[in-house]
């Protein structure tokens, strides 16, 4: 249930009309990155975690909320931004003030593509924020369904993924405004990209393990093996040298990558190498970690007669005298 509050979240401002901005900041509206693309991810994500992980579920719901509070937020600023060109558009019979501040055809041309290269703001929306990007192109769900994967540790990944494609794109945006409102809103929304990383990675921390994502582990003989597949000077990191970062496995440097697949017969004799695991602890883990996963799902998601909301059940309960439900604040 969504309860729509008519005031903003962040008390958005502008100092004066910007068109050229407003279609820059079409990006963070119907972009890939921006806050529409943000809120259907989170929206999409929590339905498949509502009772296996009901605290994610939570989690993700708030924040699919408040991103739907920043699409508010851009969409009201690119508004502003663009007051008084639905007015002016609204002179049908006679040409705009907006074209009558050019002086001909060459400045009109390059009014149209070096200030508003988003044309639906003038021909389409009426100066309106549109679903578009800051070129003109439509939102798409393609922007996020391979977003939604049904597994938390993958889900939790990609969100601080977008988190920081998001934070980044709110960085580049104040390079381009010198408005001092526009900035404090941008800031505002930024720094919200940061809290939201935080809070994923906190969640995918709670779940343990975590890695590799999902449930299945790696293959030993494979997992900490470098190619060095390509000529010239050789680099050595903690990429490449040391141990791994989360399986603490010494990496395997394989400096003559076609030799060694050539006496390996093509990999298939390679022995595990560098690590203390193995082939058969690999398959027990397998094993007792996709039994654990798959109970606490079966579990959590009996099946049979479901409602959604914990209030129904409480009614249902209450009825068939089972007691009563107290709803969780």
């Amino acid at each position: 249930m969504f309860y729509h509050v008519k005031d903003l979240q962040f008390n958005a401002r502008v100092s004066k009309p910007d068109p050229a901005f407003a279609t820059l900041l079409l990006e963070q509206f119907g972009g890939a990155n921006g806050e529409l693309a943000a809120a259907l991810r989170y929206f999409g994500q929590a339905f498949g975690a509502r009772n296996p992980f009901p605290d994610k579920y939570d989690l993700l719901m708030d924040i699919a909320t408040e991103e739907f509070s920043h699409l508010e937020i851009v969409g009201a600023t690119i508004q502003m931004l663009l007051q008084g060109i639905n007015g002016d558009l609204k002179k049908a019979a006679e040409e705009s003030e907006i074209m009558q501040l050019l002086d001909g055809k060459k400045a009109k041309e390059e009014f149209i593509h070096k200030a508003i290269v988003a044309p639906q703001l003038l021909v389409s929306s009426g100066g309106g924020p549109a679903y578009t990007n800051s070129q003109g192109v439509p939102w798409s769900a393609s922007y996020i369904n391979g977003d939604c994967n049904g597994d938390l540790t993958v889900d939790l990944r990609s969100d601080m993924a977008a988190e920081s494609r998001a934070k980044i794109t709110y960085e580049y945006l104040l390079q381009f405004t010198d408005d001092p409102y526009v900035k404090e809103t941008l800031n505002f929304l930024m720094t919200r990209e940061v809290a939201h990383f935080q809070m994923f990675e906190a969640a995918l921390d709670s779940i343990q393990p975590n890695f590799p994502p999902g449930v299945l582990q790696s293959d030993p003989r494979y997992s900490n093996l470098y190619f060095n597949m390509s000529s010239g000077a050789d680099i050595r990191g903690a990429w490449n040298e040391g141990e791994s970062s989360q399986l603490g496995e010494t990496w395997q440097f394989i400096e003559d990558p076609v030799s060694y697949v050539l006496q390996t017969n093509g990999l298939l004799d390679v022995e595990p190498t560098g690590t203390s695991r193995t082939l058969q602890g690999v398959d027990e883990i397998d094993k007792s970690l996709s039994l654990q996963r798959s109970e606490e799902i079966n579990m959590a998601v009996p099946i049979g007669e479901q409602s959604w909301s914990e209030h129904a059940d409480g009614l249902q309960k209450k009825s068939n005298g089972k007691g009563s439900h107290t709803k969780k604040k």
